[in-house]
């Protein structure tokens, strides 16, 4: 029996995208000959998987974890929002939120950590689910928010079960205070946050670039009024303005009233908030447009 060093596993890996574990599972039933590991790892349809790497996976769900003072929110994406409704599926995805609230939310170190019950890392994991399911899946982002003193309250819109939908939310709220006050204001400050989309927290931390681009549009629409440039600058500035109630959550309308700012509801609440995350399934990623002839060749040769 050959040795199965490290470099053989890595060269299996390579020729078949499947998993580290099922690498060496492979090599250990085929004594060590790559061929043999190779056509062990087909029967059992791990290899399969790297075939599927390279399709689009938009779909999927979004979940979220709590534990005292923290929270994290991952999303998992898969090509079909059929996958979504697997039990399977939403328990990897729920499982990999409680990881992340564990090790923190760096993809790669969230990868590599064991997943529970398995004998697996998470990247394994994933790998051995797209073989079991067919479908291209990604883990492709994690965020956990802390404070010191308060609560980090999650929210989950539609959730198609407790924490798992396709909009998570994580509101920051810092400050003294009885936990389940602030644990039911930032579920509100949650649901304000999955409805108006705020982009930043507070006017000073809105991205430089976003706001300079809509200056420069808003310059253009102004000029075209023929107005003087001393009377151009006020029309944009208080275009800016509406600009920041628009994106900046705490210069927001309240939702649940439609009056207060978001600032105000804050600060009588005696309260600070110290950050928010908002993952939408899907958000930014470029779907190509159908074509029926190519999806039933990709699915022949799967």
């Amino acid at each position: 029996m050959a040795e199965i060093t490290a470099a053989l596993v890595k060269e299996l890996r390579e020729k078949t995208g499947a998993g580290m574990m099922d690498c060496k599972k492979a090599l250990t039933e085929s004594a060590g000959v790559l061929d043999d590991a190779v056509d062990w790892l087909r029967k059992k349809g791990l290899s399969a998987a790297a075939k599927k790497s390279g399709r689009v996976a938009a779909e999927g769900l979004v979940a979220v974890a709590s534990a005292p003072n923290k929270a994290a929110v991952v999303e998992v994406n898969a090509e079909t929002d059929f996958v979504a409704r697997n039990e399977a599926f939403q328990t990897f995805v729920e499982t990999v939120a409680k990881i992340a609230l564990d090790v923190g939310d760096d993809i790669e170190t969230i990868k590599a950590a064991p997943f529970p019950g398995t004998g697996r890392s998470v990247a394994d994991e994933l790998t051995h689910m797209i073989a079991t399911i067919g479908e291209n899946m990604n883990l492709r982002r994690a965020k956990v928010l802390t404070v010191k003193q308060g609560v980090v309250a999650t929210y989950m819109h539609n959730a198609l079960r407790p924490g798992v939908g396709k909009i998570g939310v994580l509101a920051a709220v810092e400050g003294p205070g009885e936990l389940a006050t602030l644990e039911t204001l930032g579920r509100q400050v949650g649901m304000h946050i999955a409805a108006a989309r705020p982009e930043a927290l507070d006017i000073d931390v809105v991205d430089p670039a976003a706001l300079e681009r809509e200056r420069a549009v808003l310059m253009e629409q102004a000029r075209a009024s023929g107005k003087p440039e001393a009377i151009i600058e006020k029309m944009v500035d208080g275009r800016i303005k509406k600009y920041y109630e628009e994106v900046v959550l705490l210069e927001q309308i309240w939702v649940h009233d439609g009056e207060s700012r978001v600032r105000a509801v804050v600060k009588k609440a005696g309260v600070t908030l110290a950050g928010f995350v908002r993952f939408q399934l899907g958000e930014g990623i470029e779907k190509p447009k159908e074509d029926f002839a190519a999806e039933v060749a990709a699915t022949a040769g799967a």
